[in-house]
């Protein structure tokens, strides 16, 4: 019954990468079938680490969250069930952690929760919990270190800080720039939003309550530029969180999808990647393969800059996230012979000087 924390040390000493996915529960019987094989072939083709059951808006799908986390525990697979304040009463928090304790689910990913469908502001349940920081409390209260508990992570700043700022980047300080999106509007109009500084420093501040409350690890928002996740891990590491910050990655299926979800999100997306995705929209298996091509490279992107491993958000899809996964794997078993080479070159180099500098001196 391993804890994630314990898994990703463990890849960590060994010097290995290693990638997770994350599923929602379907909305139709069939639909769960379909997952439920997916399950099968996903972990047949690419092992993951492990992989998150979300609890749906307002907390909609939570006996079927439950369910497919119990049969992903049966299938040998390591389940991260995620649980929210939204819509969910203490007793129910109190129920499904029994649950998991009793199947031997150790991991859980405390979350806030968006507001149920057809709500714009969130609401805490009366006699529930007000965020993730009082969950993850009342779960290290109640169960100790038994359960791995995983946070939220914004990159760019939770979508609620990030604000329109004016038209010119430039205005802009070094670390905004990093987590800015900016907007051209069909009118050549451009807009700059952005979580600005301050907003920005509280919110590290309360990720890192929540990781002094118990959070043993931080799992990002999505993100579209490598860069700004290599920024935001060492804006945690200098407000001294040290605990694995492991990046979202959401793949690129549908331009009209992909444009909802990121302005909703308000995300920073690159003027390349746009472009790339309007020259793409109108030709379904070239936006795909373009995912797939983008999804290789940040993946690279982000294990250089120091991520533990690669997190899949997989819209409950399987050909781009193990297209993705395969690539990113092949790639990195090409370059283990030639980088073992180099270090051998160069360890084999030193160790000739040291001779020779002895064999002067005798």
């Amino acid at each position: 019954m391993p804890k994630i924390s314990d898994l990703i040390a463990e890849k960590a000493a060994k010097g290995e990468d290693w990638v997770s996915y994350e599923y929602f529960p379907p909305r139709s019987e069939q639909g769960v079938k379909n997952l439920l094989a997916r399950f099968e072939r996903m972990k047949a083709a690419r092992a993951p680490l492990f992989c998150d059951m979300t609890w749906g808006a307002g907390g909609s799908t939570s006996e079927l969250t439950m369910d497919l986390t119990l049969k992903m525990k049966e299938m040998g697979l390591e389940p991260n069930m995620h649980l929210t304040c939204t819509n969910v009463a203490r007793a129910d928090v109190v129920k499904a952690l029994k649950t998991c304790r009793d199947a031997g689910v150790r991991n859980i990913v405390a979350l806030r929760g968006d507001p149920p469908v057809g709500q714009d502001k969130w609401e805490a349940t009366e006699g529930g919990f007000e965020c993730a920081l009082d969950l993850v409390k009342f779960i290290r209260r109640e169960h100790g270190d038994y359960f791995c508990l995983s946070v939220a992570g914004y990159p760019e700043g939770h979508p609620d800080t990030i604000v329109h700022v004016g038209d010119d980047e430039a205005a802009l300080s070094a670390s905004e720039r990093t987590r800015c999106r900016v907007v051209v509007e069909e009118d050549g109009t451009k807009k700059v939003y952005v979580c600005p500084d301050a907003a920005f420093r509280l919110e590290m501040d309360y990720l890192k309550k929540k990781v002094d409350a118990g959070a043993d690890c931080v799992i990002t928002q999505m993100f579209f530029d490598a860069a700004t996740y290599g920024a935001f891990l060492k804006a945690c590491r200098a407000h001294g969180i040290h605990v694995p910050i492991i990046p979202g990655i959401m793949l690129v299926q549908a331009a009209g999808g992909f444009r909802k979800m990121t302005a909703m999100c308000k995300t920073r997306v690159p003027s390349q990647v746009s472009a790339a995705v309007d020259a793409k929209a109108a030709d379904d298996a070239a936006l795909k393969a373009y995912g797939v091509d983008l999804g290789v490279e940040i993946s690279h992107q982000l294990l250089a800059h120091g991520a533990p491993g690669l997190h899949f958000y997989t819209l409950n899809l399987e050909k781009s996230t193990l297209a993705i996964a395969d690539r990113v794997a092949a790639d990195r078993a090409k370059r283990a012979p030639a980088d073992y080479l180099k270090a051998a070159l160069v360890v084999g180099a030193v160790a000739a000087l040291a001779a020779f500098i002895l064999q002067r001196r005798a």
